[in-house]
């Protein structure tokens, strides 16, 4: 895995030989990699990276014999190697997450730390919008803070193909679906998804879910309910899905679609798909590609659509209230003191929640108003501040809020469901199995 530029400058300035810097181009640098009392931090490539930098760069700049090793990898080998790390005890000093069961996991095995007191500073105390805060608790106590925006999943849509079609944003299933037959007829592609690597396909199970069966269901499933894979709620969710596969929905070939590319969302701004369901990076990704289209005003978004005779809320939210810092439990007591004074004067302060908004991702603070009403995109950023902020139910992405053995499992039997390899009963079994895993 390539380091980032940056990385290779943190990692010549703590003076590491040529054999170190080889190892940093192949992404380590736990505590004892990044050079014995250097803290260390992994982050996430892509648009946002320039938030991180920026902040990271501050501080080493204000603080010279403090500076942070950084590196920066892709989302889905993130996920995996900093699982590793953390179980072989060489995870950098600052563990990039985003709570849930993942957390837990990590709490649960010692290995971060206990920053109830830090959370609780006047300096850091309520600087960040409380639900976003409370996913960073395990058992009441603080083992995470938020890092990044927030990222309510919702639908994008291509303001010019729904008016070739003369059509509105549907405000239920039976709505929505009435559009596919009509896109087809006007040779698009009703919906663009990055099957390949997995996770895309999640907000469409989760969503269906609470829209079917409210908040309940998926909660019973968190909490390893026995059963709760079989809810009748879970069964019809799949059958949908699979209705809408078969009547070609999605982009052709959706399997092998990657979204590290940002092909899945280039489908809608070259006008080859109508509607992508997304994290606010869809947004980011937009602009990076085209932000003309933006510009331009034809990016449109909705929520996801209510289900006829559904219990959830309309207004219940799938995606990720934010990302998150932990400090490792295995660091050093030098490069856990770095990680928490950063954290308590830099962390979301004014600059970095200028250069969150600057890229399109909306920061996890209480107060921004008026930061919102002089933004770039005042009307998009308040819908996404808002849908997080008023969300009756705020559910974490299912395979971070579960154990991350039942998130693989998840993710690979959800991934058969869309590929009709499996049936929604199979799906069912399959992950009733993983229940205390």
């Amino acid at each position: 895995m390539k380091a980032s530029v940056r990385t290779r400058r943190a990692v010549a300035a703590v003076g590491v030989a040529v054999a170190l810097a080889g190892a940093a181009a192949c992404g380590t640098a736990g505590p004892q990699a990044s050079g014995g009392g250097v803290a260390s931090a992994w982050i996430i490539s892509g648009v946002t990276e320039k938030a991180f930098d920026n902040s990271f760069d501050a501080w080493d700049s204000a603080h010279p014999d403090q500076k942070f090793a950084i590196q920066s990898f892709a989302n889905d080998p993130y996920k995996q190697k900093i699982r590793t790390a953390v179980g072989a005890a060489d995870a950098p000093t600052l563990i990039y997450g985003w709570g849930g069961g993942v957390l837990r996991s990590y709490v649960q095995a010692g290995s971060v730390d206990d920053i109830s007191d830090l959370a609780a500073d006047p300096a850091l105390k309520g600087r960040f919008l409380p639900s976003v805060a409370a996913v960073g608790q395990v058992d009441g106590k603080t083992y995470a803070v938020p890092n990044n925006g927030v990222k309510p999943v919702m639908f994008y849509y291509n303001k010019d193909l729904f008016a070739k079609i003369g059509a509105q944003p549907p405000a239920t299933w039976g709505e929505m679906m009435a559009l596919v037959p009509r896109f087809q007829a006007a040779g698009v592609s009703p919906f663009a998804v990055a099957g390949q690597p997995k996770w895309p396909l999640l907000p469409w199970f989760t969503y269906l879910v609470d829209r079917i069966g409210g908040p309940d269901v998926l909660n019973g499933i968190v909490a390893n309910k026995p059963d709760g894979w079989s809810d009748p709620a879970v069964l019809q969710a799949n059958r949908m899905i699979q209705d809408l596969v078969n009547k070609d929905g999605f982009i052709k070939g959706f399997a092998s679609v990657s979204t590290d590319s940002g092909a899945d969302v280039a489908l809608l701004y070259t006008g080859k798909a109508a509607m992508t369901l997304g994290l606010p990076a869809t947004y980011q990704t937009i602009k990076t590609g085209d932000a003309q289209f933006v510009a331009d005003g034809k990016l449109g978004y909705f929520a996801f659509p209510a289900v006829e005779g559904g219990k959830g809320d309309p207004a219940d939210v799938v995606g990720n209230p934010s990302n998150y810092w932990s400090i490792s439990a295995k660091a050093t007591p030098q490069e856990k003191q770095v990680a928490r004074d950063y954290i308590k004067s830099n962390l979301l302060n004014d600059q970095y929640s200028a250069d969150l908004l600057a890229v399109g991702n909306v920061p996890p603070v209480a107060g921004l108003d008026d930061k919102l009403a002089a933004s770039t995109d005042p009307a998009y950023f308040r819908a996404v501040y808002d849908a997080t902020a008023k969300a009756p139910n705020f559910q974490l992405s299912l395979d971070q809020a579960l154990t991350p053995a039942q998130g693989d499992a998840l993710l690979t039997n959800l991934q058969q469901v869309f590929l009709g390899q499996i049936t929604p009963e199979q799906f069912s079994t399959a992950m009733n199995a993983t229940i205390g895993s």
